[in-house]
């Protein structure tokens, strides 16, 4: 069964990492991408830009408006996403459990696919 991990933080951490703490956050990413393409369980993934890069399609009215960014007030911005191929909602959450960088604070939502 397919999923997606969404990881949720906050950009604010990110921007204040020095270099090798960044660099430390991507060998993490790169061991866990590894680990996850050695089981079969890696689809797909990216790092996404910060959210002030974002694009959003507004609907209301009956006709869609284009505007810069979410403009959504939240603590946590959706920072990634890992796509995943695996038996069932335990290992998604297996693999969910091991997302680097987590410890600190963040979340990571496990969606199935439709």
């Amino acid at each position: 069964m397919k999923y997606i991990l969404l990881i949720y933080g906050d950009e604010k951490n990110w921007a204040s990492l020095n270099h090798d703490e960044m660099e430390r956050m991507y060998a993490g990413h790169r061991a866990y991408y590894t680990e996850m393409q050695t089981t079969g369980a890696y689809q797909g993934g990216s790092e996404l830009k910060p959210v002030s890069s974002a694009t959003s399609v507004k609907f209301g009215n009956g006709r869609p408006k284009t505007v810069d960014g979410p403009f959504a007030e939240t603590k946590e911005q959706l920072a990634g996403f890992y796509l995943i191929d695996v038996e069932n909602l335990e290992k998604a959450i297996e693999w969910a459990e091991k997302v680097p960088g987590m410890s600190a604070g963040g979340t990571v939502e496990i969606r199935p696919l439709a």
